[in-house]
């Protein structure tokens, strides 16, 4: 198992935050609307070099998709930003209509996304939101998974033409990417080669399964782990290379199993090559207050588990 340490964490929505502070410094075009969460949003650096490009709609979400989508046809790339919960279940009719359908240029950012929003509870906590946008066509969807890859993919997305979703999270967690990456849209990041199961995982779930990994590996299981962190378009092409290795998998994300990643991923195999599948996911429930760390535990989110559904995989192959 290869090995990954860090030696600081920091929240994924300030590496969005400082992705954008760089775009506002190389990209004139980039601009930001935020409905009342500017703070959450780690976006004051750039509204401050750039009180242009910044427009505040308040709390109305729906009315600020708008505004974004009618932005784009003056060659404008904006960025709405809001809680995840408001920037995909509350606003779903207006990005369906004005965005995804018209195709427009927007990248809607969204924080304080899964479980590890925490204490403030199931009404905030956004379980459905990979789900809910994946099935929209023309919507390309983003999950990174620390700081860096969130900078990462922030600034990719200035690049890429099209409707997309970029998802990140509250809590600090450890940062163990590259800081000079090149982040790709639509393709999976290889953690570490293994031989005995496909460990897929996204956001906050990847650094989970590099600690399940090392409980594994001292098992004796050689676990193939892949960041999946673009769920849509997703890298079919590495998914179907490692399970044709392993005849195995396991997907990890901190949304509910239906779906999510999980889906994605069993919808492949279903159509190019069968193999037991297992999911680390929220089993079909809202969550509840509590420490990011008690709910990913209390909901089957944890190192821990991916384990015992790596454990459980692999006795169904064999």
């Amino acid at each position: 198992m290869k090995k990954y340490t860090y030696t600081e964490k920091q929240d994924t929505r300030s590496g969005f935050g400082d992705g954008m502070t760089e775009l506002g410094r190389t990209n004139p075009k980039v601009v930001t609307l935020c409905a009342d969460l500017v703070g959450s949003l780690k976006t004051a650096t750039f509204i401050k070099e750039n009180p242009e490009r910044f427009f505040q709609t308040g709390i109305a979400e729906a009315n600020m998709m708008g505004i974004a989508a009618g932005l784009t046809i003056g060659g404008y790339i904006p960025y709405p930003t809001t809680f995840a919960n408001f920037g995909s279940g509350r606003v779903y009719d207006q990005i369906r209509q004005s965005i995804a359908y018209s195709n427009k240029n927007v990248k809607i950012a969204v924080s304080h996304a899964g479980l590890t929003l925490g204490e403030d509870g199931a009404t905030h906590q956004i379980l459905e939101d990979i789900a809910m946008m994946r099935s929209m066509p023309n919507m390309t969807v983003i999950n990174p998974c620390d700081y860096n890859q969130t900078k990462a993919a922030t600034i990719a997305l200035a690049d890429h033409v099209g409707p997309a979703y970029l998802r990140f999270g509250r809590p600090k967690v450890p940062i163990f990417t590259d800081p000079n990456q090149r982040f790709e849209i639509g393709k999976a990041w290889m953690v570490n080669e293994g031989k005995d199961v496909s460990i897929f995982a996204t956001g906050h779930l990847v650094w989970e399964a590099i600690q399940a990994g090392e409980i594994l590996a001292e098992k004796g299981i050689d676990a193939e782990i892949i960041n999946i962190h673009t769920i849509k378009p997703l890298d079919t092409a590495a998914i179907l290379k490692s399970v044709r290795k392993t005849k195995c998998v396991v997907t990890c994300e901190e949304h509910q199993a239906n779906g999510g990643l999980g889906d994605a991923v069993a919808q492949t195999l279903a159509q190019n090559f069968l193999a037991p599948q297992e999911y680390v996911a929220v089993n079909d429930s809202f969550g509840e207050s509590g420490t990011p760390e008690q709910l990913m535990a209390k909901y089957g989110l944890s190192a821990e588990a991916i384990v015992e559904k790596t454990l459980k995989v692999i006795a169904r192959k064999s």
